[in-house]
């Protein structure tokens, strides 16, 4: 499935009654996934971030867009954002098995449809920009609401689609296809804005004019003014008091957090700010923010601290949010942030289940969750416990020599449980497709014929579920071969029971591999029993080699 973010800003922040009229037209709509609504105050602006399929998003941002033009005048709007219109931006990102340019297309067909149907002239940036000086929104909505009047008539600022003339109550629109962006605000001890305005300055990209001993503004010879760089890329930055929270803030978008990862900019900001004699009490995202982006602000976090990275991922997110003080203002709740845990989540995985629920429902007359799922969770336990096993070397007094070697496999086996949780669901969700493919129609040749291929492609995956697993296992069992000769000798026993459980893991994955590929012709079974050899034996020659180092340090 093609899924596209949308993330409209609306220029209301303070009417909680329209910015829900607003938010509404995504809420009622079936086919579109409200993620997250995200009012300010002070800004008088507030974020919908909302998730769906490429059409149900182009039809769900425009009824969004209709919506807001119909509750909100322009002529009486303030606030301490800049903006342009009723909904002053409405970004397209895209997300899973979508691609910029198809992105750029859909972003063109909502514009027309704006511009044509609703009469706000539309501007298209970042990606979908016509050119070079409209691909940063800030150029364009320079002059703001106000100014757009006379702006929009320059001929070198024609709106992309629909008229030359700024709608009076609705303003214009931007819309265009950008990256992932993280709204992102630094909280100041200090209520002054002008020490945040001057933060901003000195680390967003496009920096700050340059000025000769005098304080003077630096031109050429043209009479454009110079800047000097700021020290941070892909960074956008002003300075603004917050009378809600009564501090200032530096307010900053990140355009490439990969490139300039939030930890970078934090640490930027508060040696900005120990300049001036104030200091950062904490920050908070605005809207949500990629997984990624907290787990390498955490990494980065627990090296400066010379703790081992080879840790759960709720661990190192939980240190990201503590280092980061993105819990300052408001309590920061891993599960309503991050973006892909709520675009992803399945609240019925079978991996959510509390421990008797699971032992229970596998004790229970269906024939899911089977052996394939059990193989799953046994060799998760394995990872789990070999990475527990890493953490617990790796301060261990006399085993400093050996810190390398505890992260790798720490990360190699948190990597591994986590692949494998999702295996528990995916062996239960092979079983049932195994089961619809039979239950097809076989009436006519035609059926027939797409029945027997809807069931040999179900089989395969059903086989290639429990292939994944003998694989996962004998890459953990690899790891725990390099881990039982160097760990804490106190934990002996933990790697005994991983190795336990992973090998049981392995002889379970194989054992249903090979009941489905029996279902299968000839030459495609031979290939998977091939394989299902080839990993059983690495299985047995690692479990006799650990098993002895297990067993002689018990001695």
């Amino acid at each position: 499935m093609k899924l596209i973010e949308c993330v409209p800003n609306i220029s209301e922040g303070r009417n909680k009654e329209i910015i829900n009229k607003i938010a509404n037209t995504v809420k009622s709509n079936p086919d579109l996934h409200l993620l997250d609504i995200d009012p300010g105050f002070d800004t008088n602006r507030t974020v919908i971030t909302f998730v769906g399929s490429p059409d149900n998003i182009i039809n769900g941002a425009f009824e969004l867009i209709k919506k807001a033009a119909e509750l909100i005048d322009m002529n009486t709007h303030k606030g301490a954002h800049a903006r342009m219109g009723a909904t002053d931006v409405c970004p397209l990102i895209p997300i899973k098995n979508v691609t910029i340019k198809e992105c750029v297309k859909y972003s063109n067909i909502l514009a027309k449809k704006v511009a044509d149907e609703l009469k706000i002239p539309v501007y298209l940036y970042e990606y979908s920009a016509t050119s070079k000086s409209r691909k940063n929104l800030a150029h364009i909505r320079k002059g703001e609401y106000e100014g757009m009047f006379d702006k929009i008539k320059q001929k070198e600022w024609a709106p992309d689609f629909g008229s030359a003339e700024n709608n009076k109550k609705s303003g214009v629109t931007a819309i265009g296809v950008r990256d992932f962006l993280i709204a992102y605000n630094i909280n100041l001890n200090t209520a002054n804005k002008k020490i945040a305005t001057d933060i901003a300055l000195d680390i967003r990209e496009a920096g700050r004019a340059k000025r000769d001993k005098d304080n003077k503004i630096i031109r050429d010879k043209n009479g454009n003014m110079l800047k000097k760089p700021g020290t941070l890329k892909n960074c956008k930055a002003v300075g603004w008091y917050i009378d809600e929270y009564k501090q200032a803030q530096v307010s900053i978008n990140l355009t490439n957090y990969k490139k300039t990862s939030i930890h970078k900019t934090f640490e930027e900001v508060r040696k900005q700010a120990r300049k001036r004699g104030v200091r950062v009490t904490g920050s908070e995202i605005v809207g949500l923010v990629p997984k990624s982006a907290l787990i390498d602000a955490g990494k980065y976090y627990l090296k400066k601290q010379k703790n081992t990275t080879g840790i759960n991922e709720k661990d190192i997110l939980n240190i990201a949010i503590q280092s980061l003080g993105l819990s300052d203002i408001e309590n920061f709740i891993l599960n309503e942030k991050i973006i892909e845990y709520r675009v992803f989540k399945n609240e019925n995985s079978l991996s959510n289940f509390k421990i008797n629920d699971f032992i229970d429902i596998t004790a229970s007359g269906t024939p899911t969750p089977g052996g394939g799922s059990i193989s799953a969770i046994a060799g998760s336990l394995g990872m789990a416990l070999a990475s527990m096993v890493s953490e617990l070397s790796y301060n261990k007094k006399g085993l400093e020599g050996y810190q390398k070697e505890y992260i790798h496999i720490g990360e190699m086996c948190q990597k591994y449980k986590d692949r494998m949780l999702l295996l528990v669901d995916m062996d239960t969700s092979a079983y049932d497709s195994v089961i619809d493919a039979y239950r097809l129609p076989k009436k006519t040749k035609n059926d027939k014929k797409n029945r027997d291929k809807a069931i040999e492609k179900a089989i395969i995956k059903a086989a290639d579920v429990p292939m994944e697993i003998l694989q996962l296992s004998i890459k953990c069992l690899k790891n725990i071969m390099k881990l039982a000769d160097i760990c804490n000798k106190n934990s002996i026993t933990d790697v005994g029971v991983a190795l336990f459980m992973l090998y049981a893991a392995t002889k379970g994955a194989a054992m249903n591999v090979i009941i489905n590929a029996n279902e299968l012709n000839e030459n495609i079974k031979l290939k998977y029993i091939e394989e299902v050899n080839y990993h059983i034996n690495e299985a047995e020659d690692l479990f006799l080699k650990i098993n002895e180092i297990v067993k002689k340090d018990l001695k």
